[in-house]
């Protein structure tokens, strides 16, 4: 309405009609596209065929596409290094399960998400890759260590946090897929557990697991989800409906206020 009324007055300050409606226009589609949002993504795929990248990049690209990004995909790390794409892209999605990074590269990854760009993945494509950089682990808030059972494992995802808006609205769901054991930052966000109930490893049985947390590093958010060995695993509607609403959360890195998400589980004295 206000739009409305400020382009009748702009009318009888003009001769023509016609420009006026065209200059009022344009005014606020410049309004709309002035705010801000985020807009540029990078989807980096490789490592260990074995969790699929090329299936994933075929899934997740033309999603990220639909939901407006410009999506620069590399199957090189080397991508890292390009300093002008690091610093304008708002968020990184990663599947590189293992490899090695060169310091160069990480590096480039590391100021990227500290300077606020988003990074997001799932299972080993984030929470299994370079295990030579300390600090990219310190980024991600955890590390893969075994999965008892390997695939095939039915097991219950609990969810912890019904308040945060990656989980709101959803219920405990089961899934059939590895169960990721991780030795993970005591002061991640977690969404939702699991528990080891199966006798592979029975020192582990009955062990409590986070599956799905977030953090920031530096002004950037990390959001990170154990599953996803194939990506037959988002068949489960919970399952792609935490996926991609945590990858758009971390999209929004600078744009959005992030509250403190350092939850810790021990106890201060």
């Amino acid at each position: 309405m206000t739009e409305t009324s400020s382009c009748s007055g702009r009318l009888s300050r003009f001769p023509g009609a016609l420009l006026a409606a065209l200059l009022c226009m344009s005014g606020v589609l410049a309004a709309h596209a002035a705010e801000p949002g985020p807009s540029k993504a990078l989807f980096v795929y490789g490592g260990w065929d074995g969790h699929a990248p090329v299936r994933f990049r075929d899934m997740i690209v033309p999603w990220l596409e639909s939901e407006g990004f410009d999506v620069t995909v590399s199957d090189s790390l080397d991508v890292y290094t390009n300093k002008a794409l690091m610093d304008e892209v708002d968020l990184v999605v990663q599947i590189w399960t293992q490899g090695k990074i060169t310091r160069e590269q990480v590096k480039g990854l590391l100021d990227a998400v500290a300077g606020g760009a988003g990074i997001a993945g799932w299972h080993g494509g984030l929470g299994d890759a370079f295990h030579d950089s300390q600090r990219y682990e310190y980024m991600i808030g955890g590390q893969w260590v075994e999965h008892p059972g390997n695939d095939g494992v039915k097991f219950r995802v609990n969810i912890t946090d019904h308040e945060d808006p990656i989980t709101t609205g959803l219920d405990d769901f089961d899934v059939v897929t590895e169960q990721y054991y991780m030795h993970v930052d005591p002061n991640n966000k977690v969404l939702a557990t699991t528990t080891f109930t199966t006798d592979f490893d029975p020192w582990v049985k009955d062990a409590t697991m986070p599956v799905v947390w977030k953090k920031v590093y530096g002004k950037g958010r990390v959001f990170y989800t154990a599953l996803g060995h194939q990506p037959e695993v988002y068949d489960v509607p919970e399952a792609l409906a935490i996926l991609k609403r945590g990858v758009l959360w971390a999209s929004r890195s600078k744009y959005d206020d992030t509250p403190n998400l350092v939850s810790p589980v021990y106890p201060a004295r």
